[in-house]
């Protein structure tokens, strides 16, 4: 029982550290994912660009198809690239092999280098969600806008997008709550997370103790943005 009761303050006393480390970890989260959010919408688009009802001349025609797919082949890339490598070798690419070959992008904080790295990966995983989402839109929307004269730029402003946002809110909670707990990869960069402040505390009070209450911090911020973002669904789902 003595046992037990010692380690219960133990926990109690290590809470705070866990809780302020963890605010690292929401910030963390939601900066890289808003982020990753508005680069995305770019580059889904550029996977799906075309030329659509050319008009002029010949050769502005084919400079325009010539630009869209060239659009279509970098937006891809960047796609391919970062959902088909390890977020890990992406943190450690930015925050030890690049400062090493361009001294000016060296960073003092590590959190700027976690920042991009991260904004960066899951701007790749939301631009699949955001396309598959427009995607999923009736062709004969777009046509029929094409045909009363809409430009490409209004179609998807006016029409496409403002239809496919609420099926994308799902998908897209769902890759914010697989974000904070994939930002415990930071601690390996030594960058002060909720995962780095654990192994501090269990290496100098020599206790694995700790990583259960972290766990259980881990826990209540997924489970409360889960819930958060349950509601938001049944919000907009309402609307519909």
């Amino acid at each position: 029982m003595e046992a037990f009761q010692q380690a219960f303050r133990q926990i109690i006393g290590w809470m705070p550290a866990l809780i302020k480390a963890s605010g690292n970890t929401i910030l963390l989260t939601a900066t890289a994912v808003t982020t990753a959010l508005a680069l995305s919408v770019f580059l889904a688009l550029g996977k799906i660009s075309r030329v659509h009802s050319p008009s002029g001349s010949r050769g502005l025609n084919l400079l325009r198809k010539a630009a869209s797919a060239l659009v279509r082949g970098i937006s891809s890339a960047y796609v391919f690239f970062f959902r088909g490598t390890p977020l890990l070798m992406q943190l450690f690419f930015i925050y030890y092999v690049l400062p090493r070959y361009i001294p000016a992008l060296a960073f003092r904080e590590r959190f700027w280098a976690a920042y991009i790295a991260f904004s960066l990966n899951v701007a790749a995983y939301l631009a699949e969600i955001i396309r598959a989402a427009i995607q999923s839109i009736p062709k004969g929307q777009l046509e029929a806008s094409h045909a009363l004269g809409f430009s490409y730029g209004q179609t998807m402003r006016m029409i496409v997008i403002p239809q496919a946002y609420r099926r994308m809110i799902p998908p897209v909670c769902n890759e914010f709550v697989m974000v904070l707990k994939d930002t415990s990869l930071v601690a390996l960069i030594a960058m002060t997370d909720l995962t780095y402040q654990t192994k501090i505390i269990a290496s100098n009070r020599a206790s694995s103790l700790v990583y259960i209450p972290a766990m259980v911090v881990y826990l209540v911020m997924t489970a409360f943005f889960t819930i958060v973002f349950n509601r938001l669904e049944k919000r907009l789902s309402a609307k519909e």
